[in-house]
């Protein structure tokens, strides 16, 4: 079954992160990419060159805004200002998603460059909640919220992460993204299967997936562990947990995030291209599904 909560505005496309020195290749190219993302913390500004880019290609391409500031699970609530910030981003660019991380990376006055993740208990979850309902009532529209990636758990836990995103979801209305690299990830470190998160996660309420390499590292025994660099192509077991989504959902907008050591255009675009592929072919088997029937 197919999600019926995509929002018409993003195309069931790959997108990519939009980084400025890839304009003239991206309105250059015959290749169309389904959308752009930015991350709005690079658009808080006024004015200046970065706008002036982003205003150019807002005219030719879909947008999705994709905070990485607002600390939704910090437990000394939003700040004012930056949230204030963001609704001027949406309202100038009108993009036709916004979405935010599952995570906290402030503490008193002080920014973590770093996305950390919460204890999934029913006192968090109030708070994440309220929160969402903060900035829904802010921007005067609905956001995704993202899936973590995650190092360590917490003892305290009495909820499964699928279940506390699901909660989350039902209490605010928010949409979901979901990022299978952080599926990945997380599985690996955490010692768990992907396959059996995902079948527990609440598919139907995903409205943008996102795709991005990782690095592999080891532990303090040895153990693998993952982190989510996006420095690198999309690893071949994340292709394949993918198209394990793609079964289930139909075709979704997918971004390809490289964020670090950002390679030429066409490198992006080639990771594009096949997860397009596999847009255009789990599309077609829909459409004979419906045929057939």
């Amino acid at each position: 079954m197919a999600n019926p909560h995509v929002t018409a505005g993003l195309p069931p496309r790959s997108g990519a992160g939009f980084k400025p020195q890839h304009a003239d290749a991206i309105l250059a190219d015959s290749f169309r990419i389904g959308f752009l993302e930015v991350h709005a913390e690079n658009y808080m500004g006024a004015g200046g060159h970065p706008h002036r880019i982003l205003t150019r290609m807002r005219e030719d391409f879909p947008l999705s805004v994709h905070g990485v500031g607002l600390s939704i699970g910090s437990p000394r609530g939003l700040d004012p200002a930056h949230l204030a910030r963001l609704k001027s981003v949406v309202d100038r660019y009108q993009p036709a998603m916004v979405s935010e991380h599952l995570a906290w990376s402030t503490h008193d006055d002080h920014f973590l460059n770093d996305l950390l993740p919460v204890p999934y208990d029913e006192q968090t979850l109030s708070r994440v909640c309220d929160h969402i309902d903060q900035i829904q009532e802010a921007l005067g529209r609905r956001i995704l919220l993202e899936n973590p990636s995650t190092y360590v758990a917490f003892e305290a836990a009495t909820m499964r992460e699928t279940d506390f995103i699901r909660a989350i979801a039902r209490r605010t209305g928010c949409g979901l993204l979901l990022d299978i690299n952080n599926v990945h990830v997380s599985a690996t470190n955490h010692g768990y299967g992907a396959l059996e998160y995902l079948a527990d996660f609440p598919l139907l309420l995903v409205e943008e997936i996102h795709l991005a390499g990782h690095a592999t590292d080891e532990d303090d025994i040895g153990q693998p562990l993952l982190i989510d660099s996006h420095d690198r192509p999309v690893d071949d077991v994340v292709w394949s947990l993918y198209r394990e989504v793609l079964g289930h959902t139909g075709p979704l907008p997918t971004l390809i995030e490289w964020d670090n050591d950002v390679p030429d255009w066409p490198i992006l675009k080639r990771e594009a291209e096949r997860a397009d592929a596999l847009l255009h072919l789990f599309g077609e088997q829909r459409l004979g599904l419906r045929h057939a029937s």
